[in-house]
């Protein structure tokens, strides 16, 4: 389940960044705030992705 979890986060991170990369070509976008919060919450949403999808296993 947590792995789940952190796959669907890896998956939302990729979109919203695709997303804002799409749109900045596209269209002339004036407010630097959206890349702003939309940087952080893709750093944000990836890294609880690699967190929850790690091997803890692996870090014997």
């Amino acid at each position: 389940m947590r792995k789940k979890f952190g796959d669907w986060l890896l998956d939302i991170a990729k979109y919203m960044a695709t997303a804002i990369l799409l749109t900045s070509i596209f269209s002339d976008m004036q407010n630097v705030w959206t890349y702003v919060i939309v940087a952080i919450t893709v750093v944000a949403t990836l890294l609880l992705g690699l967190w929850l999808t790690r091997d803890k296993t692996s870090e014997k």
